[in-house]
């Protein structure tokens, strides 16, 4: 009799294991399949990009055209025709950080689980935050990016923890619907968002500079959080990019790399 009943617990906890594997195999299936769909969408918007060139380079003439009333890079009118919330495309060299950025000036966290057709995604896109303009350039545009377990959206920028992999790629590239731009790293850091702590830092509540001052405090403590040395670094004046994402270090953790656009020089003909 206690044999029996031993078996009948052996059979009971085997069945359960299974359906837990079973359940957690299809949670999985069905999240792998619903990142890939996202990227599938973002690989369709990419071909819409009307130029001869990859979207990653930098334009030696920017061609305009109207669209809705609105001057727009020619190479992007297609995807502004279809949704005046994109905003440009945002390449990182050798990382899977290539996508449309958004700016929705009613709702800021609109695209944070919503695709470029408006529809529902887990994954959402990158997004710059309303308090920004790109038009005129605030000091500092802050764009927003999920950190997908599959290694898609921003995921990525967490590579420029490491030395060895900013050493090999300084520099990305942020072209808008207004011109091309290409961005100098100049810090990369691990922090947080804190609740109501008045005396901390808060990189994501900076968007622009009411003065010297301020601007360079914020480059001095985004420089002094980032654990090696960059020689790089801005000054009053400059235009400054910073990408955040989720990190799972510590509560409400986060990961931003921040840069300063730079001026390439013209190639001779």
């Amino acid at each position: 009799m206690k044999r029996e009943k031993q078996s009948i617990v052996r059979l009971v906890l085997a069945i359960l294991c299974l359906c837990i594997t079973l359940a957690c195999a299809c949670y999985l299936g069905n999240y792998f399949f619903k990142t890939q769909k996202s990227q599938n969408n973002v690989a369709s918007l990419k071909e819409l990009v009307n130029e001869d060139t990859d979207p990653s380079t930098t334009s030696e003439q920017t061609e305009m055209v109207v669209v809705n009333g609105r001057a727009v890079q020619k190479k992007y009118a297609e995807l502004y025709r279809k949704n005046p919330d994109f905003i440009g495309w945002i390449t990182i060299p050798d990382t899977r950080v290539d996508y449309p950025v958004m700016q929705n000036m009613t709702e800021n966290e609109y695209y944070i689980h919503r695709n470029f057709e408006q529809e529902w995604d887990d994954s959402g896109l990158p997004f710059l935050d309303y308090r920004c303009s790109f038009t005129k350039p605030t000091a500092n545009l802050l764009i927003y990016g999920h950190n997908m377990k599959a290694g898609t959206m921003f995921s990525d920028i967490i590579k420029y923890d490491s030395k060895e992999f900013y050493d090999t790629h300084p520099r990305f590239s942020f072209h808008t619907i207004d011109g091309d731009g290409e961005y100098e790293v100049i810090a990369a850091f691990y922090s947080k968002v804190y609740d109501d702590e008045t005396d901390v830092f808060k990189y994501y509540e900076f968007f622009d500079a009411a003065s010297e001052e301020e601007f360079d405090a914020y480059v001095e403590q985004v420089k002094a959080l980032t654990s090696y040395d960059i020689e790089a670094t801005a000054h009053y004046g400059d235009s400054l990019i910073t990408l955040s994402t989720c990190a799972y270090h510590t509560e409400d953790g986060r990961f931003a790399v921040v840069a300063r656009k730079i001026n390439l020089p013209e190639e001779n003909d």
